[in-house]
């Protein structure tokens, strides 16, 4: 596995109803296609050799012999090819008939599996013909050359890589306790799903729920395989379903009521899939409790040729966006899980005063806004809210009126308070030279401006409400027990790229003049405005000319905290997602810088405020981040030089 991906395909090929030779060669031109796809795995529907819908047909002794033949033709098909295939058939196993998928690889019969639950229901009758898992004792029988085991206990096959799949038909995932369930338990990254559940008015978003759900239960790929184009249509029609999960999220879906071959491949990360379990201490304690007295030994695979890898799938570049139809619902959502934990400390605090520093920047716009909808839901006055606007040497007239203009418009308390008469005298106090714009010339304005809130608030009996964001928490971009610090910070889990969706979904909603000056703020350059402006009055110091774009460190701190991937991976990543943005010289300076930054400036995310968990990444030392201070960054630094 290359970087952890495996490329699976769920295939569903057109069928003439117990014409055995004929649907294996509908199979072999299949196989043929997938093979040059450099498809690994591939899996078809439930009796596809046959067809799902032949009824009395299986009590037929040539059928059954027919079937037979055919997998010998498939055998020979595929002796030379490095392709899986799970391929559902009928088999005679003693007394009884059992609805079987065969695994076959390079001319080899590796194993078959039975099915567990046989629906006897409504349009189905499968007991009529078939036996159960469950009636079924282990034996070894002879079928197409090989000899197999066919047993009723989980069975798992290992790919030459290492990946592990089980297989289950059908009913079984609509059991109340599927097989994959205890497959997934026993180390199964993969779960392949040959079936022919047919076509019912609103049946199929259930399907899709349900293998959503099973997928995202089991933490496990799921590669689904429905019956198709060619079944009878006696009784029920077959879509033909084509359906491939990772974790609950649809990565590839077939074209319903298609009515020729089609074939469906997703690269699944193994990777994320393992780590995800390892990370989720209730599938580790449900492994614990599980039973593994009856596991077969695994199945391996055989053995195929390194293939060059290429990412196929798609990569979201900026993950931490949502990216439901509805845009407006998952604001709405966000701003009410910040409103509600500020509300919450509120009320506890019996505070009836918030005090919020406003830039005229992106940050402390968002937090504004969000103690302006809190105090509406609490039914407080607004005037209460003391937006406090603190220029400096750096201060832009753009943002100055943005930051005027704001607070206008929402009609909450204004205070302009100057930071330029004190930090002069702290320079003086301290003896540092005003024209070398250094590190202490910068964090000496922030410290000050948090000093003025922080005493207002005493003096107000308010809370100092912070500003600074997820993505300057990552990369240390804050002044430490300056900008660093407040009372309740709102927006510490929200990162940079998101704050923009926030602010312009506000800018949707609201008056023509609000909507100007909240488009003008996302319009402005990202910067501290610490440094004097130009000449002409223009911000000199913008903050991704330092440090990056925000757009690529958001891009590595997501998929570097959910799902711990190491450099290179993130940088394969990269590169796909910001193919035509970034080149990669651009890429590996920054994910350098972002692996330097983020060990470097740990001690900072050490000792954060209080402030609420909006989506699956965070960084507060109380929740989802526990990293030591003093943790060394060179290996990763040292995988970076490498790429």
């Amino acid at each position: 596995m290359k970087h952890g991906f495996i490329t699976v395909a769920s295939a569903v090929p057109t069928v003439k109803v117990a014409d055995c030779v004929s649907n294996v060669k509908e199979i072999e031109s299949v196989i043929a296609q997938a093979e040059g796809r450099g498809i690994e795995i591939i899996v078809f529907p439930e009796l596809a050799i046959t067809g799902y819908s032949c009824q009395d047909l299986f009590r037929q002794e040539l059928l059954l012999s027919a079937t037979e033949n055919a997998v010998l033709m498939l055998l020979d098909f595929t002796r030379k090819l490095d392709i899986i295939t799970i391929v559902g058939l009928p088999v005679v196993v003693g007394n009884l008939l059992m609805n079987c998928a065969a695994v076959i690889q390079k001319g080899q019969l590796l194993g078959m599996v039975p099915k567990t639950f046989l629906p006897n229901y409504s349009e189905f009758y499968e007991k009529r013909w078939f036996a159960s898992a469950q009636d079924l004792k282990p034996a070894t029988i002879r079928y197409a050359g090989n000899q197999v085991l066919i047993t009723p206990s989980p069975q798992l096959f290992e790919t030459c890589d290492g990946v592990k799949f089980g297989i289950e038909i059908c009913e079984d995932v609509w059991a109340p306790v599927p097989p994959s369930n205890r497959l997934a338990l026993l180390g199964a990254d993969l779960i392949f799903n040959l079936s022919a559940s047919d076509e019912l008015i609103g049946k199929h978003e259930y399907l899709k729920q349900l293998l959503s759900q099973q997928s995202a239960r089991t933490i496990s790929g799921y590669v689904y395989s429905g019956c198709g184009y060619g079944e009878s249509t006696q009784d029920v029609v077959y879509g033909g379903n084509a359906l491939i999960y990772e974790n609950g999220v649809l990565l590839a879906e077939g074209d319903r009521f298609a009515m020729a071959n089609q074939i469906q491949t997703a690269q699944i990360d193994i990777e994320k899939l393992r780590g995800e379990r390892r990370n989720n201490t209730t599938f580790v304690n449900a492994v614990k409790n599980e039973d593994n007295a009856q596991l077969l030994d695994t199945i391996p695979c055989l053995t195929i040729a390194q293939k060059d890898f290429t990412l196929t799938r798609p990569v979201d570049p900026h993950p931490f966006i949502p990216k439901d139809t509805d845009m407006a619902k998952s604001c709405n959502e966000i701003f009410n899980i910040q409103v509600m934990g500020l509300a919450k400390r509120i009320m506890h605090t019996n505070c009836k005063t918030l005090v919020v520093g406003i830039s005229g920047g992106l940050d402390s716009t968002l937090a504004l806004l969000v103690c302006v909808k809190t105090f509406d839901k609490l039914g407080l006055d607004r005037k209460n809210i003391i937006g406090v606007t603190m220029p400096g040497f750096g201060t832009s007239d753009r943002t100055y009126n943005n930051a005027i203009a704001l607070m206008q418009s929402l009609n909450i308390t204004i205070r302009e308070i100057s930071i330029a008469k004190s930090v002069k005298q702290h320079f003086e106090d301290i003896g540092h030279d005003m024209a070398v714009h250094d590190v202490t010339y910068e964090n000496s304005q922030a410290r000050e401006r948090t000093q003025i809130l922080m005493d207002l608030s005493n003096q107000l009996g308010g809370l100092v409400i912070g500003t600074g964001d997820l993505s300057e928490l990552a990369l240390g971009w804050c002044t430490y027990n300056g900008d660093h610090m407040s009372m309740y910070a709102v927006n510490c889990s929200v990162p940079k790229t998101l704050i923009k969706y926030l602010v312009r979904f506000v800018a949707a909603s609201v008056d023509a003049e609000s909507a100007r000056i909240l488009t003008d703020i996302i319009d402005t350059p990202i910067s501290p405005e610490l440094i004097p402006t130009s000449a002409n009055g223009e911000i000199r110091q913008k903050t991704e000319d330092l440090v990056g774009p925000y757009e690529l460190h958001d891009f590595f701190l997501y998929y570097f905290l959910r799902f711990g991937f190491r450099p290179s991976k993130l940088y394969m990543l990269a590169q796909a997602a910001f193919r035509n943005r970034y080149d990669d010289e651009t890429i590996k300076k920054w994910l350098a810088d972002f692996c330097r930054r983020f060990f470097t400036q740990q001690f900072k995310r050490s000792c954060l405020p209080d402030g609420p968990k909006v989506g699956s990444v965070s960084l507060s030392p109380r929740g989802d981040w526990r990293m030591p201070s003093d943790a060394v960054v060179s290996m990763w630094l040292k995988e970076c030089e490498t790429l």
